[in-house]
């Protein structure tokens, strides 16, 4: 039912176009329900475009940095094991899933849109992995051990929400493809990882390298990651 949800959404969008079951080849752990490539390789009449930019069905999408934070997740799983886990908006909730597979208590898909928890629940579902949902993020209760967030920094308002991380969780991962510099006292780049959009926009190859940054641990002397 709520494919069917979903893909009504998405009709609303293009008529035309359909969700995919998707094994990425960078992450064969995970399927994913993602937008079908082939209906996407045709020219956008003007009204289709006008209301992808206004609302882009982002959560059909696999982007090139949760890509890469789950395939790091998922191959070092002491990060998250046994933690209560929160993904900032989640999207198609591939970080939230990675973090359940890789060991983690809970995890949580924390998404504004209604659109983006449906994807995430259908993923959860297709991979039969038990996850949480959340629409806001000051409204979830109880500790927090870890925030993950991927590509949330491309918007510049969305900033302010690195203080909340730092002062909700002991441990923070920020995955970004669009952000080199973190010029922010609480992280710390710690890795370049490569992740590619799937369905593939062609984005250009920087997009495709993926800054790693952490909370920086000096500025918080009793945590640890």
């Amino acid at each position: 039912m709520t494919l069917a949800r979903l893909t009504a959404c998405l009709h609303d969008l293009l008529p035309d176009a359909r969700l995919a079951r998707t094994v990425l080849p960078e992450l064969p752990e995970l399927a994913l329900w993602l937008l079908d490539p082939d209906n996407l390789d045709r020219v956008f009449a003007s009204e289709e475009t006008r209301r992808l930019l206004d609302q882009p069905p982002y959560w059909g999408f696999c982007w090139g940095s949760g890509l890469a934070l789950a395939r790091w997740i998922l191959d070092n799983p002491s990060q998250v094991r046994g933690k209560r886990v929160l993904d900032f908006g989640a999207g198609s909730g591939v970080v939230a899933l990675a973090c359940r597979a890789a060991g983690a208590t809970t995890s949580i898909a924390c998404d504004l849109d209604q659109p983006a928890r449906w994807a995430s629940m259908i993923n959860a579902e297709l991979n039969e992995l038990d996850i949480e949902q959340a629409d806001d993020f000051f409204t979830v209760q109880g500790k927090l051990d870890l925030i993950v967030a991927a590509d949330v920094l491309y918007d510049a308002e969305n900033r302010v929400f690195l203080d909340h991380f730092a002062k909700r969780a002991d441990q923070v991962l920020i995955a970004d493809s669009r952000v080199r510099s973190l010029a922010h006292p609480d992280y710390q780049r710690i890795a370049t990882l490569a992740g590619q959009t799937m369905p593939d926009l062609g984005e250009p190859h920087e997009f495709r390298q993926v800054a790693l940054y952490r909370k920086h641990l000096d500025n918080y002397p009793g945590t640890t990651i």
